[in-house]
Order: C-alpha cells, then sequence, then structure tokens
C-alpha cells in the first residue's frame, strides 16, 4: 500500500531513529539484484520515537547518504521511503462484498471505529486481501493510517534533500515483501525485527499482514546494559555483545556476568513476544487460510538478529521454531557490493522498499 505514487524508477530509504539505510535494485532477467547501498547513522535526537525533530539536519544526513553509497551512483531522484511503525495503525477489517468504488465510500466510515484520531488528521490506504481459498462471503481488508503530522515531516525532510518521495509506506509492509516468499504463507508466520532502538512484531498470514505492535525492547539496551555492568563503554560493550554466543556464555566469569547484564532484557523480549503471540491466537481466525492456523515458525531480522545464539534461545523458550531470515529470497544478491553484507539483516526494510520500486516500474 502507498500514500503518494508515481510510476517511476526510485530506491529504498529506511529512516529510524538513530540510522538511514539505502538499497537500490536493477532487474536482470527474471532477478532482481543489488547494485547499490549504504548505511548511516542519525544523531541522536534528529528524530525521537518516529517523529522528525530536526527537518534540515535529516536532509543533510539523506544527502550526504545519496552521494556515498556503495556500488553504483544512485541515477535516480525518486525514493520509496519508510514511516516508523509505532506511528502507525493498521487493522484488518471484515466489509460486506462490494465493489470498489463502494468500498472506497464504506472504509471512510468504517476506519473511524479503528483509528483513535480524527480521520481528518491521517492519511489512510487500504488494500483488499485476496484471500488464498475463496469461499468467503466477506471481505477482508487490510486499513493502514498514519498522522498527517509525521507523515508530512518526512515528505518535507526527504524534499529538502533534493529527492522526489513517490510512495512511503510502513516498515511491517516493507519487511514482509523483503522476506516472505511472493508475499504468500498458507500458515500463520512472525517476523520479528530486532532493531537497534524497538523492535516490531509482525503476524503475516495468507497474503496479508493480519497484526502489527511495536516492542520497546532493543539491541542498544543489551549494548547499554553491558556497559553498565562491566563499566566500559558502549563500543566495547557492543563488541563484547557480538563476541559471545549466549549458548556457550558460561565459560568463564566474565562471560556470565554479560550474560547476566543480558537476560533481563532477553526475557522481557521473550515475555512480550508471548503475549502477543497469545493475543493474536486467542482473538483471531483465518478462515480464507487452508491449513493449520497454528504459528509456524518465527523469522528474525534486523541488526539484532546477529546476536549469535539468539534465535536458538527463542525457540527454546517459545516453543516455536525461530530462524534467521532468508534475506535473498525475492532477489537474487550479487558479492560485488560489500558494504551491507556485514550486517545484512538490518536492510530488511530497505529491501522490501527497494523491491517495491522496481516492481512498480516493471
Amino acid at each position: 500500500m502507498k500514500f503518494l505514487t508515481l510510476e517511476k524508477e526510485a530506491f529504498g530509504l529506511d529512516i529510524s531513529d538513530l540510522s538511514l539505510k539505502i538499497i537500490k535494485l536493477k532487474k536482470r532477467g527474471e532477478l532482481f539484484s543489488l547494485v547499490s547501498s549504504y548505511e548511516m547513522e542519525i544523531k541522536a535526537g534528529i528524530i525521537e520515537k518516529g517523529v522528525v525533530q530536526d527537518e534540515d539536519a535529516l536532509a543533510k544526513i539523506i544527502k550526504v547518504a545519496c552521494k556515498e553509497v556503495v556500488g553504483e551512483k544512485l541515477n535516480t531522484k525518486y525514493v520509496i521511503a519508510s514511516l516508523p511503525e509505532e506511528k502507525s495503525f493498521l487493522q484488518v477489517i471484515q466489509m460486506p462484498k462490494m465493489d470498489e468504488t463502494e468500498l472506497k465510500s464504506a472504509i471512510l466510515f468504517e476506519a473511524e471505529n479503528y483509528i483513535p484520531l480524527p480521520m481528518s488528521e491521517v492519511y489512510l490506504d487500504f488494500q483488499t486481501i485476496r484471500p488464498i481459498k475463496d469461499h468467503l462471503n466477506h471481505l477482508d481488508v487490510l486499513i493502514v493510517a498514519m498522522p498527517k503530522k509525521i507523515v508530512n515531516s518526512y515528505v518535507a525532510s526527504i524534499k529538502k534533500a533534493g529527492l522526489i518521495p513517490i510512495a512511503l509506506e510502513v516498515e511491517s509492509e516493507a519487511i514482509v515483501r523483503a522476506l516472505v516468499k511472493n508475499e504468500t504463507s498458507n500458515s500463520p508466520m512472525v517476523l520479528i525485527d530486532f532493531g537497534r532502538n524497538s523492535t516490531d512484531f509482525i503476524i503475516f498470514a495468507g497474503r496479508s499482514i493480519q497484526f502489527t505492535c511495536s516492542i520497546p525492547v532493543s539491541s542498544e539496551q543489551l549494548t547499554v546494559a553491558i556497559s553498565t555492568s562491566l563499566e566500559i563503554d558502549l563500543k566495547k560493550a557492543e563488541r563484547l555483545k557480538i563476541k559471545y554466543t549466549l549458548s556457550d556464555i558460561n565459560n568463564n566469569a566474565r562471560s556470565k556476568k554479560i550474560l547476566e547484564a543480558m537476560n533481563p532484557i532477553l526475557n522481557d523480549l521473550v515475555a512480550q513476544i508471548k503475549k502477543y503471540l497469545n493475543f493474536y491466537q486467542d482473538h483471531t481466525s483465518h478462515e480464507h487460510i487452508s491449513s493449520d492456523e497454528r504459528i509456524q515458525k518465527i523469522l528474525m531480522c534486523g541488526g539484532g538478529a546477529n546476536l549469535a545464539g539468539l534465535p536458538k534461545l527463542l525457540s527454546e523458550k517459545l516453543g516455536i521454531p525461530v530462524e534467521l531470515s532468508d534475506f535473498w529470497i525475492n532477489f537474487s544478491p550479487t558479492r560485488k557490493n560489500k558494504h551491507m553484507y556485514q550486517n545484512y539483516l538490518s536492510f530488511a526494510t530497505a529491501l522490501g522498499l527497494a523491491l517495491r520500486g522496481i516492481k512498480d516500474n516493471t
């Protein structure tokens, strides 16, 4: 779904509180290949909890990043950018069967029951979910709303950077496009974007997102905990976090102290995931899905997913298989561009945006 749209070749621009990521793809035969990428830090305070505080400062960072991409130079000003998950309102609703024109009018009235802001203050978009097995007597419709103030500030920053935003979409939509094969799953699955500043929890089933939320647990919290416990700076704490494997961390006194520092945060992450899994299982039915309605697997992405042993730990505590996402499932990788490969899982949103940019133009 989109808030703005034109048919132009575009690159993906993922903007979060503390970092900016770029991916550009090209079509090569029937596949898409990575040709450009870049990651750049954003100084704390420029964006806070998804809200742009300094449009000019953000615009300068975007400009620099576009000039310094690794791989091919960006040959387009057109961009598809992310919007913060924590500021979005996403809901799957059921509507009587009707034609597209009637549905557009009906959605405007029905959405008021689900969005906790006046309709005049939000941008609203929707898409009808095509069922895998069409036996329904109703329409499943995914609605997405975002406060206008939030969207307008991102658009302004992008334009000040000399770019043309042709589409903006919520992070979860981009992540699904990147990591779910053909954007279809017969069984419900969970995608967890364990990021530096927060964690996005997404449940996908059939051909649509079914549920999303933002969990206030982050990879950065683990680093801070280690830094505080061992009385070392954040850079050294980050190196130690990456060095040790959770499953083998009890080998010496220092490693035990690292685990003890991280345990409260990891336990909180597990508790939050369990809470939302239980809520989903208790409140949702999938009439349009032909197979088992239970969550079959959890896929992880985000920079924090690189924490060695994390998928195994979560699998054991949740009783559900947890895997690192197959980043290459919907496109063809190229090893010419090495900038992003050290931490490729953090580029999932940017990849999904880039895929949208090239698919819309093919």
